[in-house]
């Protein structure tokens, strides 16, 4: 309850403070557990895609959050699940309530990178996406915000208001051919790597082979690469399989 209360508040206020823009809203499920799993920019991105959306989403947010109660009620209210990058039991225990939101046809959303990009490119993603998908049988949903960073810069609390926010949703990719192949640790890594070069092109971001770190500057930047057994003359990574839209 809390959270469509909130939203019915929130979404006129957001809505008239920014320039809001949504592609691809018809891509989203109707119905049934799915996986939103969207590049990170800002914190306002967990705001702004909720907003667009008919469904409700539950996010895995970061456990800081939750330390602090000037944002503890706010991300409780929401249903957001907290989330530990250090990984051990309590990461464990949010993946098993992100299964219990897919296993009951709910939608989850999740930053594959793990951290808001320190400097507005796209990093390598994790694998706990892919592993979701194929434990819960759902697909993948890519979702790209575009605008969040320069209307909430690392370091800044209110975003800027008035400022031009995009959130581009992708079709669902359909992970069901690699369902053998739940634990397989290459398999996990190429279905990572072909969820963000869609992210990547739906973004336009620059491609960062490497994880995110907190400071900006870790990385070099190149092409987005998918994962493939090491061959040193491998064929070019094909577009993901995408369901139709329903």
């Amino acid at each position: 309850m809390p959270y469509w209360i909130l939203k019915y508040l929130a979404t006129p206020v957001l809505r008239f403070f920014f320039r809001i823009r949504v592609e691809g809203l018809e891509n989203v499920p109707p119905a049934g557990g799915a996986i939103l799993a969207g590049n990170h920019l800002a914190v306002c991105d967990s705001f702004f895609l909720p907003l667009v959306l008919r469904r409700r989403v539950t996010f895995a947010a970061k456990a800081e959050y939750f330390e602090n109660p000037r944002t503890a009620w706010f991300f409780r209210a929401v249903g957001q699940i907290p989330m530990k990058r250090g990984g051990g039991s309590a990461s464990q225990r949010a993946l098993d309530s992100a299964r219990e939101v897919l296993d009951s046809g709910g939608l989850f959303g999740i930053y594959p990178e793990g951290t808001r990009s320190p400097d507005g490119r796209l990093y390598k993603g994790h694998t706990g996406v892919a592993r979701l998908a194929l434990e819960c049988k759902v697909p993948v949903v890519p979702v790209a915000c575009m605008g969040t960073r320069e209307a909430q810069p690392i370091g800044r609390r209110i975003p800027r208001l008035f400022m031009p926010i995009t959130v581009r949703i992708s079709r669902p990719l359909d992970f069901s051919r690699y369902q053998a192949a739940t634990i397989d640790p290459l398999v996990l890594r190429k279905i990572t790597d072909e969820i963000m070069f869609e992210l990547r092109e739906l973004s336009g971001q620059v491609y960062v082979n490497a994880y995110a770190t907190r400071q900006a500057g870790g990385a070099e930047a190149g092409p987005a690469r998918v994962a493939t057994l090491p061959v040193e003359s491998s064929p070019p990574p094909e577009r993901p399989t995408a369901m139709a839209g329903t």
